[in-house]
């Protein structure tokens, strides 16, 4: 689709080989072309209002000018620019459609945009050709940018050294890199869109000795894949680290839900992941990453199958635990790794117990780090000590898989979730079960506590999230906010919220509102009560109205009534003191009267009441 520059005409082209052009007002087609061999590709309208010219492109590698209302023309609006997949852009003639020379690019193209003059890009572009000892008139030059399979932003005498888009295995053979550019206006920078969904924005930034550089400066993912793992990142846990099914971990800010960065390294997809804060005070991530300076800096090899399940030191922050298809747990120290290093270091394994009979799903550390446990496809969870992965307790009883483990952070216990619909509580101590959570309508994929380990939430393939009492076994809360799958569960330990992910590739935010829904129905319940109050006023029934001051009473004393008294005006004050006075002569009224008199003397200045 292409819009006009008055807003008042849309063209639209594809696979029908046809060109029509719309009314937007009216929502009646205007204009009906055809004339191409193959599905068309691209359109855009001549820059100029005034200028009633419509260009197309199509996979038939023409591009026809229909005289009405570009790929991209020169700012004269004389030289129409094509870019195609034979890798080359073109140039034209549009007094008389000529053709005046080819500029080769040695990639497929897929976006080109025409440079403006005035913007701060061209002036910088400008000085380099000067630079460059070419001394051609500026007026004529024309300066265009290119995007393509490469994932490179190519522009002039400039061309980025690396992409920034996420592209899968060398062995793929998908489409990657940039599907279409745009130069926002305003100096705003450059906008990139890429095969996979993404949103790419680019800022000029300029060095020492006129030198440029166009920086990526906030990364939009439009569509984040099958979600299978996430955890909070940092000391604050103000970033989200989520395992998509590509071979990338994608970190997002949580305050603006916009991918800061992308840790990329991994060459098959990342099944799991955990995150820790280091002895430095700097945020690491499994498949050893420096979050700070987004680099890998330790890599632990020698697990024979898919890595599906990692687990860092609670409290020492120096080895972390991986499980896999293989069915063995490795213990890895992470001593002596320096998170400024440039290249990952080979890490070293120094415990292996062949664990269970069928792939781990989950690990998980005791908060003192002296435990681990696991859980399988075997339908059981062990405990191991560290560091040197002892059996302690093997927990049987479920009837399906186990996909989750987890330690209770206040009590010698573990809850398990599993494919057989179910959450287990066990005792360490002697592997007994505890209590049976029932609920869900499908597997159980993950469990995690809460509040001190008072309550645990939990989801499952049944699409739903479920919050659940531990004191009496009850699902206190059901929320219905995924369509698909719910696989990845994220605590924030100190942010008291938590994220849910899954197949319907959705990332949902959570947090205790609790506090907030108290403090709204009593905000609620006092207009009740301040209402009830000058009805009981306007009526005269001080019977009622002692009634109500009654109930204020029993609620919260003093603060309450004092809200209510605030409402009141001077005649009502007055009427007040009468009823006290007969209320403190009887012992049964006394107290209610002392209350309310409190409150009126904490509210009123002497001289008022003295009126």
């Amino acid at each position: 689709m292409a819009c006009h520059a008055s807003g008042g005409l849309l063209a639209t082209a594809g696979a029908d080989r046809k060109v029509l052009v719309w009314d937007v007002n009216g929502g009646f087609c205007t204009h009906y072309f055809k004339g191409h061999k193959d599905v068309v590709t691209t359109l855009m309208f001549h820059p100029d209002t005034n200028k009633t010219l419509l260009f197309s492109g199509s996979a038939d590698a023409t591009v026809r000018v229909w005289d009405l209302l570009a790929k991209a023309v020169s700012e004269d609006g004389w030289t129409l620019l094509t870019a195609g997949r034979d890798k080359v852009v073109n140039l034209w003639d549009l007094h008389d459609y000529v053709f005046k020379m080819t500029i080769p690019t040695y990639e497929v193209l897929e976006g080109l945009c025409a440079v403006k003059s005035g913007t701060e890009l061209a002036s910088f572009l400008g000085s380099c050709n000067l630079q460059s000892g070419k001394r051609r008139d500026r007026s004529s030059s024309i300066y265009f940018i290119t995007v393509g399979e490469r994932g490179i932003v190519a522009v002039c005498l400039y061309e980025q050294k690396s992409s920034d888009v996420t592209v899968s295995s060398d062995t793929d053979d998908s489409p990657r890199g940039f599907t279409a550019a745009v130069i926002l206006p305003l100096d705003q920078g450059l906008l990139c869109v890429t095969v996979d969904h993404q949103f790419l924005f680019y800022s000029l930034v300029v060095h020492l000795e006129e030198k440029f550089e166009l920086m990526l400066s906030k990364r939009l993912v439009g569509y984040k894949e099958e979600i299978l793992d996430m955890r909070f990142l940092g000391e604050e846990e103000k970033f989200l680290a989520v395992a998509t099914n590509l071979e990338q971990v994608q970190v997002y800010a949580l305050e603006s839900m916009s991918c800061s960065y992308v840790l990329a390294g991994h060459t098959e997809i990342v099944l799991c992941l955990d995150t820790c804060v280091s002895s430095s005070g700097r945020p690491l991530l499994v498949r050893l990453w420096n979050s700070e300076s987004i680099n890998c800096i330790g890599v632990g090899m020698g697990h024979m199958g898919g890595v599906g399940a990692v687990a860092f030191s609670k409290k020492w922050k120096n080895f972390f635990v991986s499980g896999s298809s293989d069915r063995t747990i490795k213990v890895w120290s992470t001593d002596g790794i320096s998170d400024d290093a440039d290249q990952p270091i080979n890490l070293k394994a120094k415990a292996v117990v062949a664990a269970h009979d069928k792939d781990i799903n989950s690990l998980v550390i005791a908060p003192n780090d002296t435990l681990v446990c696991s859980g399988s496809q075997d339908r059981t969870a062990c405990v191991w000590r560290l560091p040197d992965l002892v059996s302690v307790v093997v927990l049987k009883g479920h009837k399906r898989g186990i996909w989750s483990v987890e330690f209770s952070p206040v009590d010698q216990c573990v809850i398990t979730a599993s494919g057989d619909k179910t959450i287990k509580m066990w005792a360490i101590a002697n592997g007994s079960c505890l209590k049976t959570f029932e609920g869900h309508t499908s597997s159980v994929l993950r469990a995690s506590f809460l509040t001190r380990g008072t309550q645990f939430v939990s989801c499952g393939a049944d699409d739903l999230v479920k919050l659940w009492t531990v004191k009496t076994n009850e699902c206190i809360a059901t929320y219905d906010q995924h369509e698909d799958k719910v696989w990845a569960l994220a605590i924030g330990r100190k942010t008291e919220m938590f994220a849910t992910g899954g197949g319907d590739a959705v990332v949902n935010l959570w947090y205790d509102s609790t506090t907030s829904d108290k403090a709204e129905a009593f905000r609620k319940e006092m207009l009740d009560y301040n209402k009830a109050i000058q009805i009981a006023f306007e009526l005269c029934r001080p019977r009622k109205l002692f009634e109500l001051f009654a109930e204020l009473c029993r609620k919260d004393g003093g603060n309450q009534i004092e809200t209510a008294l605030r409402t009141l005006g001077k005649e009502e004050i007055h009427l007040l003191f009468e009823y006290i006075r007969e209320w403190n002569t009887k012992p049964k009224f006394c107290h209610v009267a002392q209350y309310v008199l409190f409150g009126v003397f904490n509210i009123f200045l002497p001289t008022e009441i003295l009126e």
